[in-house]
């Protein structure tokens, strides 16, 4: 009840400021155009019979459709959400490391970062656009299969054949690009004005959205008798016991003991105090499972522009979530960009040379070059468990979704990233907050000063 009645007393706070409180509703406001726009379907795609294909089957854009909320599933303008954006963000930091103008770029402070951002926003475009391509193909050769034998497609008279049929795709490869590049605006509309990170609360609200049709889909087999109560109270067990561990372990920090010099300044005796030098055990937060997920996506995207190719819809089938060498694929890219983003998130030498120009130094290491080398050590031993706690909570519950006969997807992926991404935000609120002296959301002590070894 303590919990309960300051997080209460928290958002209470929240709106006495007025410049939080605009950023907050700046924020609501431009998630409920993006849901607006999740429920639009483009021209020439009937969604009853989408839907239907949808419901009836165990597809490879099944996980693809959970991050955008049910849009896909819909054929709506933001059907492609912010993926798109997601892999160019990708891909134009993995050039920094083999292109040296690239990498140049990303040394150059906040004027480099605003060029990369202008150029991830094109090669966005181009993405958008080769997806959306790739998804209007597949739509036009969709057909659904009948009680009488007989395929029904999911294109409305007019658009199935002939021009109609290379109008549909011209307009659908149109419709699902200029989606894709409005996503991008809300989301960095939010980063700049509202609160926390526009693109994960983007991902954030798709999932979310998600939430009350794979509960009502889950209730509707507990009546029909497919889906036994003690399956189902089994099944929330596993998410709330999935929930707990994910923020336990995004709470746990590693502290480095920090000492800086005493110095006497006046009548006054400044410094010598002990301090720490924290690092999260999951020191990349939700970023490398999404990245690594919208690289896996990218076999049925592919399959998605050959429809009639038997080997490119073999080899996409190997991608669906809960086969073998998805998940062995999927959690070394976890691994992998783990390791990747917390190095490009932390410098050793940076964060030593910082410390030695404020006089502090770690107790028992010489600063310089040696600090460096310790904090590289630290960060490459938490980093291990880190990421096997994201490929574990990634991978596993997929498993348990066959296993249980689940109509949605169990946590795993899906929760990691809202309880990620509601913690940041939340830690964002409470900066606000303390800045004005108001008490925040979180509690203070064990939750936010776990120590990790």
């Amino acid at each position: 009840m303590e919990a309960l009645k300051k997080a209460i007393d928290g958002f209470v706070n929240a709106f006495k400021m007025e410049d939080l409180r605009k950023r907050i509703l700046f924020t609501l406001g431009l998630l409920i155009v993006y849901r607006i726009g999740s429920h639009i379907t483009i021209p020439g795609v009937d969604a009853t019979v989408l839907a239907e294909y949808f419901r009836n089957s165990n597809n490879m854009f099944g996980l693809y459709d959970s991050f955008t909320g049910g849009a896909f599933a819909k054929a709506t303008v933001f059907a492609l959400g912010i993926m798109p954006y997601i892999s160019a963000s990708i891909i134009i930091q993995l050039m920094g490391s083999v292109i040296p103008a690239i990498q140049m770029l990303q040394k150059e402070g906040q004027e480099g970062r605003a060029k990369l951002n202008q150029y991830t926003r094109y090669f966005t475009v181009l993405l958008g656009a080769l997806q959306g391509w790739g998804v209007a193909v597949w739509l036009s050769s969709l057909k659904i299969s009948t009680a009488t034998g007989t395929g029904v497609s999911v294109l409305t008279d007019g658009f199935q054949s002939g021009l109609g049929n290379i109008g549909f795709r011209l307009l659908a490869t149109l419709t699902f690009t200029t989606g894709t590049i409005f996503v991008m605006y809300l989301g960095e509309r939010i980063t700049a004005k509202g609160v926390g990170n526009g693109i994960s609360l983007i991902i954030f609200a798709g999932i979310v959205g998600g939430l009350p049709r794979a509960f009502f889909r889950e209730l509707e087999m507990f009546t029909e008798g497919i889906q036994p109560l003690a399956i189902e109270i089994f099944i929330l067990a596993v998410v709330v016991a999935i929930i707990g561990f994910i923020v336990y372990v995004e709470q746990a920090v590693r502290r480095i003991p920090l000492q800086s010099p005493r110095r006497v300044v006046g009548r006054k005796v400044m410094g010598g105090q002990a301090s720490y030098l924290p690092f999260k055990v999951n020191t990349a937060g939700v970023i490398p499972v999404i990245f690594a997920s919208s690289i896996m996506f990218v076999p049925a995207i592919i399959a998605s522009w050959m429809p009639n190719v038997s080997w490119a819809q073999t080899f996409a089938s190997v991608f669906i979530p809960g086969h073998l060498t998805y998940s062995v694929i999927f959690a070394v890219l976890i691994i992998f960009f783990t390791y990747f983003y917390t190095a490009i998130q932390y410098n050793p030498t940076d964060i030593a040379d910082n410390l030695k120009k404020s006089g502090g130094f770690i107790p028992g290491i010489r600063p310089g070059k040696k600090t460096a080398e310790y904090i590289d050590h630290i960060l490459t031993r938490i980093s291990l468990p880190g990421s096997i706690f994201l490929a574990v909570i990634s991978v596993g519950p997929l498993h348990l979704k066959d296993a249980l006969n689940m109509s949605f997807y169990i946590g795993g992926t899906s929760v990691l990233i809202v309880v990620g991404v509601a913690l940041d935000t939340l830690r964002q609120l409470e900066a606000h907050l303390n800045t004005n002296n108001y008490a925040g959301f979180l509690k203070h002590g064990r939750i936010r000063g776990r120590m990790a070894s």
